[in-house]
């Protein structure tokens, strides 16, 4: 079933970050970055306010952001600059259908797109960040476990742990699907995720939900 189409750049056009812009790197891609497990040049693919670009820009690494929206990419962008970045670049794209960047990145990072995207564009999505890696390039994608709002909320409606394996492996080597947790911002909204009293909080400021970390690789 196709999800109903949502405007991604105006939520990032509110005067507040949108919930899943926590302003730091999600802590299991954080992980990642820690255990050494990201090399080479890297894509931020949908980066949105690119809070993980810029963490890996700091560190040295250079890195592309790209998203769909023109809002979180110039953001983005004036924050790299702002910083003195200037091994990350951003870019507006459809991800679902982006060129130009053939055979070039070694680690592919989604911190949470391939949930949001439409179950009508994900294999596109899909085949379009395995043209943009080189030969034995990383993959590691943070999802959304199925309905981790429940049936009455809105949202994305993520995925099993076999649907997301399925969904990468028609054209990646899937190595690892894992239980994982995504973190978003506790601001209480009428009927939004952080007013369910199922909904976890690490004490921090953020609610935690239910999701899976997949790594993969494309074969040489």
């Amino acid at each position: 079933m196709t999800q109903p189409y949502m405007d991604w750049d105006a939520a990032y056009r509110q005067d507040t970050p949108p919930p899943w812009s926590i302003g730091e790197p999600q802590p299991e891609l954080a992980r990642l970055i820690e255990q050494g497990k990201v090399h080479g040049e890297v894509l931020d693919s949908g980066c949105g306010h690119a809070a993980l670009s810029l963490t890996l820009a700091a560190q040295g690494y250079t890195v592309v952001g790209l998203d769909a929206s023109p809002t979180a990419i110039a953001a983005a962008a004036a924050a790299a600059s702002e910083r003195g970045l200037t091994t990350a670049s951003f870019a507006q794209a459809d991800m679902t259908a982006f060129t130009g960047y053939d055979g070039r990145f070694n680690t592919v990072l989604d911190s949470g797109l391939l949930h949001a995207l439409p179950a009508d564009g994900r294999e596109a999505y899909v085949r379009a960040i395995h043209n943009a890696s080189a030969p034995g390039a990383a993959l590691y994608i943070l999802a959304f476990a199925a309905r981790p709002f429940g049936d009455r909320t809105p949202g994305p409606s993520g995925f099993t742990a076999d649907e997301l394996r399925d969904t990468v492996a028609i054209c990646w080597t899937v190595d690892e699907v894992r239980p994982a947790k995504l973190y978003g911002n506790d601001a209480p909204a009428a009927g939004g995720p952080a007013a369910l009293p199922g909904v976890e909080r690490d004490g921090a400021g953020h609610i935690t939900m239910p999701g899976f970390l997949l790594s993969a690789h494309k074969d040489n």
